[in-house]
């Protein structure tokens, strides 16, 4: 149990006999002796390889460990190759969407332009006498006024997320 137990601890640990005889200042051979159940350390030994291996000295002793099998990792690098994968098509997704928003501010920033030239301001000889008139003719040139000073930034902005985004 402890030779089995320690072969696959310290092969889970990513160490070879000698690295491992090296911290326990022993040479290979015993390390190839205990793994193969040749022989036994004592209990200080015991010790101090349950320290190096950062492993509790009843897990070398109890139960049997399970070598992470090359088939286990194989199946976790495809798992985790298929959500990069994924993620990289959100991330393309997102960057389509923003694009084609930007895209459409743009046209619908050009459109309202164009509207507002088409129409010349007609508030401006509407008859301010009616109150409701009035409301009406202030609220469209509120709008006019904020369109024309705003527009023009964000429509830049618009313009250069679309360079940036492709």
């Amino acid at each position: 149990m402890l030779s089995e137990n320690m072969k696959a601890i310290r092969k889970s640990k990513g160490l070879s006999q000698q690295e491992l005889a090296v911290k326990l200042n022993v040479v290979r051979q015993t390390i190839s002796k205990w793994e193969q159940g040749l022989s036994v350390p004592d209990s200080d030994m015991l010790i101090s390889i349950s320290e190096v291996l950062e492993t509790p000295v009843s897990t070398l002793l109890g139960e049997k460990v399970i070598e992470a099998k090359v088939d286990d990792l194989k199946a976790i690098s495809a798992k985790l190759e298929v959500i990069n994968l994924q993620l990289a098509q959100r991330k393309t997704t997102r960057k389509r969407m923003l694009l084609w928003f930007l895209i459409s501010l743009c046209v619908v920033i050009a459109a309202i332009f164009a509207i507002l030239l088409a129409l010349e301001s007609p508030y401006l000889g509407w008859d301010y006498s009616d109150p409701e008139t009035a409301v009406l003719g202030v609220a469209f040139h509120s709008f006019e006024w904020l369109f024309v000073r705003a527009a023009p930034i964000i429509l830049i902005g618009a313009i250069i997320g679309i360079f940036s985004t492709r």
